[in-house]
């Protein structure tokens, strides 16, 4: 069974900083478009931004200038990190590979056990 593992998440005040790993398996990084996703309680799964085998990323309006998506090829683990939190990113982040970019979660097909992240004074 492919697994991902996420690291890195915890309680962080408004303002504040975290930086977000996943750790894949060589065979399900390599070539991969890999992506981040969160879900707070009784909303949807949203994605948050993806980054490309290229190293090309995007990311949804909400995020953008905040979060910043990288990858280490060498260490098949790709990072978020998130810069001036807010209340509304507190959630549960996943991170996820598939073989092509997408904004939609049923386009992925491996996933990890998810990270909680919480922002609040």
């Amino acid at each position: 069974q492919v697994q991902l593992v996420e690291s890195g998440g915890g309680l962080v005040q408004p303002g504040g900083s975290l930086r977000l790993s996943c750790a894949a398996p060589e065979r399900t990084f390599s070539g991969y478009t890999m992506g981040w996703f969160r879900q707070a309680p009784g909303k949807e799964r949203e994605f948050v931004g993806g980054i490309r085998w290229s190293g090309t990323t995007s990311y949804t309006d909400s995020v953008k200038g905040r979060f910043a998506i990288s990858r280490d090829n060498a260490k098949t683990t790709m990072y978020l990190q998130m810069n001036s939190l807010k209340p509304e990113d507190t959630a549960v982040y996943y991170c996820a590979a598939g073989p092509r970019a997408s904004t939609w979660p049923g386009r992925y097909d491996y996933w990890g056990q998810g990270t909680q992240v919480t922002v609040s004074s």
